[in-house]
């Protein structure tokens, strides 16, 4: 059906045109006058319409009947340019269709003579016909003189009406498109057979071919990994070989391969450039003149005079015959196949066959034989689309009212370009909208015979595949069935056959053997190996069958990943923060699964297998150069402490039992943890993560403290102290040095120095810190490993690409006891006080507030020197003065400087006894006697516990430091204190102390508490006035070791380091609190195994990945009962949607 549209606005400016060139005035009917509404288009064959026709050519109306609208519409057809009038119904002066002659027509005919008259109206050169039987030669040509004098110039007014094209306008469009679709088809049959980049047929290239639009195979991507290419699908690899952008072809106008040539190129240039140099050729869209359907190439051969023989498998366009000019008119076409035309039907089915080629959807859409006869013809056809005549599928509705399936209309318009294919209008593929949700529920409902013959039920559009489904299944299982049952084995007496469920696992292995030789060899041949997928899928595709479609949904869930179950890693974070054995896990998973149904806790054995990933020993990496003395081995886990212990015949076995990661194994695996964290501060300063891939600096915090009161467990190995020692290290911050600038750029800082999530264990031991032997002989590998780090680059995988790192090493999480046994000083009751300068307790309380870092770890050995070979001779003082308190060999490297939470105990002790000297007023008294200071103390432990809600304590800690060193604390005590004046020193004292606190215990003083760093010395100068004068009896020639360190270094560190209580040992001592619970609550019964299940789950306590999902454990009490009371609400189902898929 030929349908032309007026766009609205260029109505006047044509008619203008006539005037001009006709030189004579257009002839409207009388509603044309005063035109109303708007342009609309007009259909000349519309079948709802009848045309009458004016003899004299000037004028032609035509009325429709509308009814949707209660309006009727004139045409009025002068000289070539339609006008359109709106006129109400209810206007007297126009008749109505029921009073027409035509009225007694059926709708659905039209005039016979409609066609003649049609072209009668507008006869020019181009579009000159044959007569009509009736009408003679001669009148022929006087209408043609007649047309031509009308018109001026040929075709000026029928380009203004019918787009400016001849004789194909006139034509059936029908014609058109059903030529048009055979010749796109053998065009697209000819370049299915030619290379997509060179042009060649590909059957000349010797070997396969490969999809254009197609991933790289695994072949060729492993090809171009190994010359650096990582490119992953052949569009990238032409792009950047060829020039050539592929996303964007065609299938009716570009092939869809490649040849093998081509790709030898390719891969031959790595996947960067072409050394072959190849003439890409320029593909253009089909046309009557095609350069691929018809050939150029001469059909003679120069020899023999031979015709070429056509190619084997292109389809030659049909050649087109010439019809008789009766045939050409459109007096005897019609649309339906009648006695007339018999075959209207067969040209029809061609048809649909050249776009079913188009759309390639014979194998997924449904056809419309399926539907029952009860539906009526005109259902039938609103149900089927309008491209590939079957049922809709997935159905768009387009703005012209029609429906097509999604896929075919898509296909269709790439095809045959942006147009309707039943009206022809434009129609853009963004345009496309759902039909109405009552037309799809009425589609969905449709019913459809089934096509199994001896099966006669009405099946509904959405259940006809499960249907049809069930009759295969039961189609492959019965037949089996039968044939099963015949060879069954005779049960002759004896022991019954059992069920394959009621035996044990090694029959029901020696059973299914052969089955499981049989799916194994398919998962192979088909599914890459995948056995598990094949006998999941299986399972699942028995429990639809079985209607258990409850438990099958279960199933698929948990195949998707987005099943009831938690992932095994919240599982395992559930597991390691609630301190749970396996044991007591295992019987929690049960639990639930039995009181459920459903599996909500994964089994122990995928924790396992979520546990490797974290745990040391997992990840591949290098040094360079290689680590001295160390291993290369990377797959190392939990060694024994005493692995590098060189034993002889005459040595006692050691008493001790040590465990530990080996220190570049542990830190590698601590630096796969926080990968994501390095990304995402790469990404935060806009950094190229593919350009940062060295200059990578790590400062690693170490800390090491001993424990006391560590009961001895019952069982095998040697007995052991009832000590034990801890060494534990901390990332602190990963910056990155960029070529050509001097600072690094910080990417990573630990928020939470001072946390045991933060603090990674690395050696645990059972042995007394003060035996100096021991502690030296299992940290020695230690230290051998650390310095040979600092001396070498690691290299390994962050974010998909290598990278390189180097470390620094920052011993400052020790207390003064063990950086005396680390340094080799004297003990902390030593004249020598400070570990930081060589200054005596005498000069210490005499100069408070003056004095400098002085000590480090290259003199301390260069003294230990001296103190061991005395080269001068001295005398035991002269030579204990000369090495200032080193008497033994430092072992190894800590930082001068101040740890934060033991100087708060020592002071919050020393605090502690003036507030019992003030009490007991000892200022006055010169030597107090015992019972004297008990019953100060007892007055000072029951003031504190009635204000305070302090409990006495045998031995002073940080919690109640805390609470000692408050302004509440000095008001309480100062009630107990008689003098005036000296409760306003205490209170002076306390105030200054607590302006000085924030210094050294803030992560960043800088930036937290700047007045009182400014004004730290004249505190501490005010501070050490305060001691010298009120407290003098305390402070006469003597001061504590952290007074000293308070009030003479603090500025001096915090300058250098920045900080003081980012590097305190308060995460290792709160690591003490969990290796004590870890060892009660998970660690087996067992001297041999219990340190490793404490450094293994210590471990994983302190994993950044866990920690993202130590939340969930918060709701897994609401979510086991919710699985013990299976009955929920509404809302408790909407919030149930909203838990994120792990």
């Amino acid at each position: 059906m030929w349908q032309d549209r007026i766009q609205p606005g260029t109505l006047r400016h044509s008619l203008n045109d006539i005037r001009t060139q006709t030189h004579t005035k257009p002839r409207l009917c009388p509603h044309a006058e005063k035109p109303q509404g708007r342009i609309r288009q007009l259909s000349l064959e519309n079948k709802s319409c009848w045309l009458e026709i004016h003899t004299e050519g000037a004028n032609t109306s035509c009325e429709g009947e509308r009814k949707k609208e209660k309006e009727k519409c004139q045409y009025v057809l002068t000289m070539g340019v339609l006008w359109t009038c709106w006129t109400n119904t209810m206007d007297k002066e126009t008749w109505s269709y029921e009073e027409s002659p035509r009225s007694a027509m059926p709708d659905e005919l039209s005039h016979p003579k409609f066609s003649d008259w049609k072209f009668k109206l507008f006869r020019v050169k181009s579009m000159e016909k044959a007569p009509l039987p009736n009408e003679t030669q001669v009148e022929k040509e006087n209408k043609h003189e007649m047309a031509m004098e009308m018109v001026g110039s040929p075709g000026s007014v029928m380009k203004l009406c019918f787009g400016g094209k001849s004789k194909e306008n006139v034509e059936s469009t029908q014609g058109r498109v059903d030529l048009k679709l055979q010749e796109i088809d053998t065009h697209m049959n000819l370049l299915k057979n030619m290379c997509r980049l060179c042009g060649c047929a590909r059957h000349k290239a010797k070997g396969p071919s490969h999809e254009v639009q197609g991933a790289l195979e695994d072949s060729s991507r492993f090809a171009l990994r190994r010359m650096g290419c990582k490119l992953g699908t052949w569009p990238e690899v032409i792009l950047k070989v060829f020039k050539v952008d592929v996303t964007t072809d065609m299938e009716t106008i570009h092939p869809s391969l490649f040849c093998h040539r081509c790709w030898t190129a390719a891969i031959r240039g790595g996947g960067f450039c072409s050394f072959t140099r190849m003439r890409i050729p320029d593909w253009k869209p089909h046309t009557s003149h095609c350069n691929l359907c018809f050939s150029k190439k001469s059909s003679l051969k120069r020899e023999g005079r031979k015709r070429i023989k056509p190619l084997k498998g292109a389809h030659n366009p049909p050649k087109r015959i010439k019809r008789d000019s009766s045939e050409s008119s459109g007096a005897n076409r019609v649309r339906r196949q009648t006695p007339e035309n018999p075959g209207g039907k067969d040209w029809h089915l061609q048809r649909a066959q050249w776009a079913k080629t188009i759309t390639e959807c014979q194998r997924d859409h449904l056809s419309t034989m399926l539907i029952h006869n009860e539906v009526p013809a005109d259902m039938q056809c609103a149900f089927t689309c309008q491209v590939c005549d079957h049922l809709l599928s997935d159905p768009v509705q387009s703005p012209c009212r029609h429906l097509f399936c999604r896929v075919c209309i898509i296909k269709y318009s790439r095809a045959l370009g942006p147009n309707c294919p039943t009206c022809h209008q434009h129609l853009n593929p963004s345009q496309l909208i759902k039909p109405p949700k009552f037309f799809l529920a009425t589609l969905s409902n449709l019913p459809l015979i089934c096509p199994r013959e001896e099966c006669t039920d009405l099946v509904k559009l959405e259940s006809f595949r499960e249907h049809c489904l069930n009759h295969y299944l039961e189609k492959d299982s019965t037949p089996t069935e039968k044939v099963l049952s015949g060879y069954l084995p005779v049960n002759k007496g004896g022991r019954p056959r059992q069920h394959l469920l009621s035996l044990t696992r090694r029959a029901q292995k020696h059973r299914l053997r052969d089955l499981k030789n049989q799916v194994k060899a398919f998962a192979e041949k088909e599914e890459g190996g995948d056995v598990k997928s094949v006998c999941l899928t299986l399972f699942l595709l028995a429990l639809r069958a079985g209607n258990e479609h409850k438990q099958a949904d279960e199933l698929e869930a948990m195949m998707q990943g987005r099943g009831f179950g938690l992932h095994p890693a919240v599982c395992l974070a559930i597991r390691v923060n609630t301190f749970l054995s396996c044991s007591q896990y295992h019987k929690m998973y049960r639990t639930v699964k039995a009181t459920s149904g459903r599996q909500i806790f994964q089994p122990l054995h995928t924790l396992r297998t979520a546990e490797k990933e974290l745990l040391p020993g997992f990840h591949q990496f290098e040094w360079q150069p290689a680590l001295k003395n160390v291993s290369s081995s990377w797959d190392v886990g939990i060694i024994d402490g005493l692995s590098g212990w060189t034993a002889s015949i005459d040595d006692v076995p050691a008493d001790t039992i040590a465990r530990r990661f080996r220190y570049d194994v542990a830190l590698v695996s601590a630096l796969k943890d926080l990968e994501e964290d390095i990304m995402d501060g790469l990404r935060e300063r806009d950094l190229d993560d593919s350009v940062c891939t060295s200059g990578f600096t790590v400062v690693v915090k170490e800390s090491c403290d001993g424990m006391g009161d560590v009961s001895e467990k019952h069982g095998s190995g040697p007995p052991v102290p009832e000590k034990a020692v801890r060494f534990s290290f901390t990332i602190m911050s990963i910056s990155i040095r960029l070529e050509g600038e001097d600072d690094g750029i910080t990417i990573f800082q630990e928020q939470k120095p001072n946390s045991e999530l933060s603090c990674r264990p690395l050696c645990l031991m059972f042995v007394d810190e003060s035996d100096h032997e021991t502690l030296t002989a299992i940290l020695g590998p230690v230290v051998a490993e650390r310095k040979a780090m600092m001396e070498s680059r690691l290299i390994i995988s962050v974010g998909g690409l290598l990278r390189s790192f180097r470390f620094f090493f920052r011993g400052t999480g020790y207390d003064e006891k063990m950086v005396r046994e680390m340094e080799g000083l004297e003990a902390s009751g030593s004249a020598y006080i400070c570990t930081l300068c060589d200054s005596t307790r005498a000069e210490a309380s005499q100069n408070m507030v003056l004095h400098t870092i002085t000590r480090s770890h290259d003199e301390n050995l260069e003294r230990y020197e001296i103190w061991r070979t005395n080269p001068f001779s001295e005398s035991v003082e002269e030579l204990r003065d000369r090495v200032k308190g080193v008497s033994a060999k430092p072992f190894m490297e800590t930082q001068p400087t101040l740890d934060a939470l033991h100087c708060d105990i020592g002071n919050a002790t020393e605090f502690y006894k003036i507030f019992q000297d003030e009490i007991g007023e000892v200022y006055q008294k010169a030597n107090p006697s015992r019972e004297e200071r008990r019953r100060w103390r007892s007055t000072l432990d029951k003031q504190l516990r009635k204000t305070l809600k302090l409990k006495p304590i045998m031995r002073m800690n940080g919690n109640y430091a805390r609470r000692l060193m408050t302004t509440e604390a000095v008001e309480a005590v100062c009630e107990l204190v008689p003098s005036e004046e000296r409760r306003e020193a205490l209170k002076k004292l306390m105030n200054l102390y607590l302006q000085m606190k924030p210094v050294w215990r803030s992560t960043c003083p800088s930036r937290d508490c700047p007045d009182q760093l400014c004004q730290y010395s004249y505190n501490s100068q005010q501070f050490a006035d305060l001691l010298s004068t009120m407290f003098k009896y305390r402070y006469d020639g003597k001061i504590t070791n952290y007074l000293h360190k308070t009030l003479a270094h603090v500025p001096e560190i915090v300058e250098r380091d920045g900080s003081i209580g980012a590097w305190a040992s308060e995460g290792n001592e709160s690591g003490n609190k969990l290796f004590r619970r870890f060892r009660k609550m998970n660690a087996r019964q067992s001297k041999t195994f219990e340190l490793e299940d404490v450094l293994k789950h210590h471990w994983l306590y302190t994993s950044k990945y866990l920690q993202k999902f130590m939340e969930a454990h918060k709701n897994s009490a609401k979510a086991m009962q919710a699985t013990f009371n299976p009955e929920e609400t509404p809302e408790e189902v909407d919030k149930a949607l909203d838990v994120p898929d792990f």
